[in-house]
């Protein structure tokens, strides 16, 4: 596939078709749990010139006969050149933007450009990604006068195209614009540069994954592609008795180039679902198939009564996030052949490492290293918001042994590593992709100071509208004076015990039927043990830790009046998304990172009969660090307004 960038440059995108795609029309194969998915822009219908090379085996003759699990041969090779032909001059010509940036002699890199990543001496630009939309483009300023006189890489609504190369869409507008997006995310990552989409809608978010699996896909098959060739050359030179090719540095330490973390396996199944869209059926296989549909799908005979259960019964984003299996510890190594997938490879046999980061964290302490890391070239972390309602440490844990030099050697040959990797500067051109329905600050913190990479980095932004709330309920937003972020968990709990909550239990009204919605997990323990510590208040907890069985009775007790006051975290309603009743007074310790959840705990009081707006209050205890929760409440220009504010 051939996407113009608008400075008169193509790039081409290989996508895993075999190497005679061009001869045969074949019907691409799909999991079978997966919807048929839209084909992507028909230019990418060239050559899969890829074949596996180990690159931890020689060029010898004994090498070569393992042909049988994809390993290179010098008859596949010339199969591979046979069927390039006119892309050869192609890729040459365009000055491949792979190879400029994760070649041997990668022009992205310099010491003036690592200097200027490591000072954060970023520029930033406001620019337009064509239905990414708004971005803020981050750039060094080493390559700021270069940037300013090149023309953006997106700033139009669409990839034009020609009769022969539009994208096979539906009739209709929507699907038109979904293609659209999937052309910009194509063309934005084609530029290397590291990509964070701050919001991604439930209806774009397979989409958008395909389009980044065709990336990872396009990204493997010319790295291996380069093994191929010089592969055949070594070869060459060998039996001519030449000497040896000294320009063949085309490897890095390990094998896996690709790391995709994911919050559940039922997401590793729609990123294998989306990295299979783009194989030719009936001649390629997809490997370990029946071992993956049964042990990352739901047990046989089991029902998901998320999708059994009629529609509206539980929100629509919950659905999408819990459907399927919800097991949140696994790995699985991808491995891509001439003819095949192979699920469930060893790690350093394999290209594509899925994984959740528990899962491989896990494996990282059990095996007391992490080499399988040490070459990653592309960083894919989905669904963002989900994985912060976890464990965020696992995933500062990870990235930070990314792109380490390994502790063994794994019998790689050091004279075909590249020379970045041995000089330890493989982070600075790793390409991080960041998907999240919003942002928070961890989020935000891990885009800032973990992503090096020298050819630069794209935030996109969006404006917020505020969440709709019942008619006429009173909301009551309580600033607190916090001048440091340190200091911030301490100042919100002395405000919150010392102001509110006395005022609270004087109250008649509001000392009952009164839901504590706390976002923070150490917040959580901090206000329960402090409500243990108040004599006369009694209190239930809902909690993600609380079993079925303590969630019935706290439901009962606060319904019934036996409970005054009931204590919720957010991660208990993220993964439970139970409906509250008896709510009659409702405070937010901290707006919610959700923002439908704010709308969905203010509408609880209304399940019960006879209550009026009147009849509701609602407290929100907030700060000026709260800034990106409450922009997805108040909306983007409101929140201005609340942080301006002065404290009480």
């Amino acid at each position: 596939m051939a996407i113009d960038r608008g400075n008169g440059t193509t790039t081409q995108l290989l996508t895993l078709i075999n190497v005679s795609a061009t001869k045969a029309r074949k019907r691409k194969w799909i999991l079978d749990d997966a919807r048929p998915s839209e084909k992507l822009n028909k230019r990418r219908n060239v050559h899969f010139g890829e074949v596996q090379v180990n690159e931890q085996e020689s060029t010898s003759p004994e090498t070569q006969k393992e042909n049988t699990e994809g390993i290179a041969t010098i008859d596949a090779a010339k199969d591979v050149q046979e069927t390039e032909g006119d892309d050869e001059t192609a890729d040459e010509s365009s000055a491949d933007l792979y190879e400029s940036h994760f070649g041997p002699n990668s022009s992205d890199m310099s010491e003036m450009k690592r200097q200027a990543v490591e000072n954060r001496s970023w520029k930033t630009h406001r620019a337009l990604y064509g239905k990414l939309g708004g971005a803020v483009d981050y750039v060094l300023e080493a390559e700021e006068s270069m940037a300013e006189k090149r023309e953006k890489p997106a700033v139009t609504d669409a990839i034009p195209t020609t009769a022969n190369e539009t994208v096979e869409r539906q009739a209709h507008a929507f699907h038109e614009k979904l293609a659209a997006l999937q052309d910009d995310v194509l063309t934005t990552l084609s530029s290397n540069k590291d990509l964070y989409v701050t919001r991604t809608p439930l209806d774009s978010q397979q989409l958008i994954r395909e389009a980044i699996a065709l990336h990872a896909l396009n990204h493997v098959t010319k790295k291996r592609r380069r093994i191929l060739k010089n592969n055949e050359r070594i070869t060459h030179a060998t039996k001519s008795g030449a000497p040896v090719p000294e320009d063949v540095q085309d490897q890095g330490f390990t094998r896996p180039s690709v790391l995709i973390l994911l919050p559940f396996r039922s997401f590793a199944q729609r990123w294998i679902s989306a990295l299979t869209t783009h194989t030719p059926s009936p001649s390629f296989q997809v490997e370990n198939r029946s071992r993956f549909e049964s042990e990352y799908g739901l047990p046989p005979g089991a029902v998901d009564k998320l999708l059994a259960a009629e529609p509206g019964i539980y929100p629509k984003d919950h659905v999408e996030m819990f459907k399927g299996n919800v097991d949140d510890s696994f790995r699985l190594g991808v491995k891509l052949t001439r003819k095949s997938v192979k699920l469930f490879a060893e790690f350093y046999g394999c290209d594509i490492i899925l994984a959740s980061p528990l899962g491989l964290r896990m494996s990282i302490e059990k095996e007391k290293n992490a080499d399988f890391l040490s070459s990653i070239e592309l960083l894919i972390v989905d669904q963002m918001d989900a994985l912060t309602m976890q464990n965020w440490e696992h995933i500062q844990f990870i990235i930070s042994d990314l792109n380490k030099l390994p502790k063994e050697s794994h019998d790689v040959d050091f004279s075909r590593i590249k020379p970045w990797y041995l000089d330890g500067h493989a982070a600075f051109l790793r390409q991080s992709v960041l998907l999240s329905a919003y942002e928070t600050p961890e989020t935000r913190a891990l885009f800032n100071n973990s992503l090096l990479n020298v050819a630069g980095k794209v935030r996109t932004v969006c404006r917020w509208r505020p969440v709709p709330v019942p008619e006429g309920v009173d909301q009551n937003f309580v600033l607190f004076d916090c001048s440091s972020p340190k200091d911030e968990p301490d100042k919100r709990f002395q405000h919150f015990t010392t102001q509110m909550l006395p005022g609270v239990l004087k109250s008649a009204v509001q000392s009952t039927n009164t839901a504590i919605f706390i976002p923070s997990s150490f917040d959580f323990i901090r206000v329960q043990n402090h409500f243990r510590k108040t004599a006369g208040v009694s209190f239930a907890v809902l909690s993600e830790y609380s079993s079925n069985q303590d969630i019935s009775r706290a439901r009962q007790a606060f319904f019934g009046g036996k409970k005054s006051f009931l204590l919720i975290s957010e991660r208990f309603h993220f993964f439970r998304r139970y409906k509250i009743r008896g709510i009659r007074n409702l405070i937010f310790y901290g707006p919610p990172d959700h923002p439908q959840f704010y709308t969905e705990l203010l509408s609880y009081p209304f399940l019960d009969d006879g209550v009026e707006p009147s009849d509701v209050t609602c407290k929100i205890l907030y700060s000026q660090y709260d800034y990106m929760r409450l922009e997805r409440i108040a909306g983007t220009e409101g929140v201005s307004e609340l942080i301006k504010r002065s404290a009480v």
